[in-house]
């Protein structure tokens, strides 16, 4: 797969949409208070790809299968306020929670981050229903995996809204994580780590793509543990995927990342992120088993290594 398949699929909308009624789906597990391993939808996606399957031909049905496997907790990837509103009967029809979405932006141009902006607030003003607390965005590149860095004028600019959208989205009692691929990782990360100093603490906090964060600095754990480091007490969600040799695996567990480590770093800087799986596959994955296997396993190995925390 590459960098860049989950904006693909996910491309930022550029129209905003406004919902005054909302119809009550009755939800009632409250996300606050209980705490539970998520799986973001771009696993499901790529494992459904390599079978030649189609995660959104029949959603009913793939929720269905994603619910047999224990999961309880969905992060789905969403486009506009309509999306989420076909959504929120299908969790409550398969009795999942969806403590976080993801969302894409353009941030970083004057007129495309206005329109980001509204869709991102009118996607909040639905999912608000499901008791959704957290709303992850990635800005997207100047060109979905091409070379172009974004200039300091853009970066200044994204920085701006980006605390904008943060400090509208508390407004609404939700927080807004920054998450980042590789790309914000070249040229001295300066990307990253201008959005992250740039920006307020209290609105913009960090959703720690712990695999992202260490592909991107050249398979590097110095990289990714100084990062935990720097920003550890803004981490509000984890995404998990593991590798070995570099290589996304099937499933979750040992590998290229000590994910035991990162778990007691983060129990020293005293936070508890949303865990949400995301163990996707790439075109030299290993092809052993399938999407319902697979995913039973992760939820078995992560919710043993966070046991303490879902208690």
């Amino acid at each position: 797969m590459a960098s860049f398949n989950r904006r693909q699929f996910l491309s930022t909308a550029v129209v905003a949409s406004s919902v005054s009624v909302l119809p009550d789906f009755g939800f009632s597990r409250d996300v606050k208070k209980t705490f539970q391993v998520s799986c973001n939808q771009y696993s499901w996606i790529t494992f459904y790809q390599r079978d030649g399957r189609d995660w959104f031909a029949d959603l009913d049905a793939s929720l269905a299968e994603f619910a047999s496997t224990g999961l309880t907790a969905y992060e789905p990837g969403l486009n506009n306020a309509e999306e989420a509103k076909k959504l929120l009967p299908l969790l409550e029809k398969h009795n999942l929670a969806m403590p976080s979405v993801y969302v894409n932006s353009v941030l970083h141009d004057v007129a495309e981050a206005e329109k980001s902006l509204q869709t991102i607030l009118s996607i909040a003003e639905i999912v608000q229903q499901a008791k959704t607390k957290i709303i992850v965005t990635n800005p997207s590149p100047i060109k979905w995996g091409g070379p172009e860095n974004k200039s300091d004028e853009q970066l200044a600019e994204q920085a701006k809204n980006m605390d904008k959208l943060g400090a509208e989205l508390k407004k609404r009692g939700m927080t807004l994580a920054y998450h980042t691929h590789d790309v914000e990782l070249r040229a001295a990360a300066r990307e990253f780590h201008h959005m992250m100093l740039a920006t307020n603490p209290k609105n913009v906090s960090l959703c720690l793509d712990v695999h992202w964060i260490y592909r991107g600095s050249g398979n590097s754990q110095i990289a990714l543990f100084d990062v935990v480091k720097l920003y550890g007490k803004r981490i509000v969600e984890l995404h998990l995927r593991q590798s070995k040799g570099g290589i996304w695996q099937e499933t979750f567990g040992e590998g290229d990342i000590d994910y035991q480590r990162l778990r007691n770093s983060l129990q020293e800087a005293g936070v508890r992120p949303n865990l949400v799986l995301e163990q996707c596959l790439e075109k030299t994955s290993p092809k052993t088993m399938g999407s319902v296997e697979a995913h039973k396993q992760d939820l078995q190995v992560v919710s043993k290594m966070f046991s303490d925390w879902l208690k």
